[in-house]
């Protein structure tokens, strides 16, 4: 996916209010809109790199919005709206490799009247549900968590991957790597032990678990690598 326009480099003051965050251009502070409502654990640190766009649209109540942090040497993509555009790109362009030359791809597609997956399939004589989970958390040099709080929601999704497979679908959930330099990917055990026992379950009920390193830059993020899943 590439940007609009090139992002413009400032310095992280604060976020507040979870949509808002102050940055620092130059001599100028402005405030941007945070697209993402989640903890960010380990990346709001003041005086850290961030990267912003600004947007002409006039109905816009913010002209700047937050794209992109460099937390400890690393770029990381924190726009949750932009992963599935991300992976919508990869599937058409054929970079994960496990969901190779599809016959049809569909966003945003209902399972139920409660759930909605991020990804309906059709290859071959296969029907495939995928869901996408946006990763921005890492404690260390190399290895990618999720999640980074106690998500709710998130454990849903895995319940209701499993009952598709009862009901003869493919399920797979795709973790997004927004952080640059990882080599490792695993689930957060320690901030959510039910989403961890619900993905062991998961997986041995049969849904296929990815995680795909991007490529981060200041005019693009698109898939790069697989990343390898460790499980405690």
């Amino acid at each position: 996916m590439e940007f609009t326009k090139s992002l413009i480099k400032g310095k992280l003051i604060k976020r507040y209010k979870r949509f808002f965050v102050d940055v620092k251009l130059n001599k100028e502070t402005v405030t941007a809109h945070c697209p993402n409502t989640g903890s960010m654990k380990g990346l709001l640190e003041e005086g850290n790199e961030v990267f912003i766009q600004k947007h002409d649209d006039p109905k816009r109540k913010l002209k700047y919005g937050l794209e992109i942090i460099k937390a400890r040497k690393n770029l990381v993509g924190i726009n949750t709206h932009m992963a599935n555009k991300i992976v919508n790109h990869a599937l058409d362009n054929n970079l994960i490799k496990e969901l190779k030359n599809n016959d049809l791809v569909k966003s945003e597609v209902f399972y139920n009247k409660e759930t909605r997956f991020d990804f309906f399939i059709r290859k071959k004589n296969q029907k495939i549900f995928v869901e996408v989970k946006n990763v921005t958390l890492f404690r260390d040099k190399r290895t990618a968590e999720f999640p980074d709080a106690i998500t709710s929601r998130g454990t849903k999704h895995l319940l209701t991957l499993i009952d598709a497979i009862k009901k003869g679908y493919k399920s797979y959930l795709i973790y997004l790597v927004q952080i640059e330099n990882m080599d490792y990917f695993k689930i957060a055990s320690d901030i959510d032990n039910e989403y961890y026992k619900n993905y062991l379950a998961a997986k041995k009920a049969g849904v296929k678990f990815l995680a795909y390193r991007c490529k981060i830059s200041s005019n693009k993020i698109f898939v790069d690598k697989k990343l390898k899943i460790k499980d405690e």
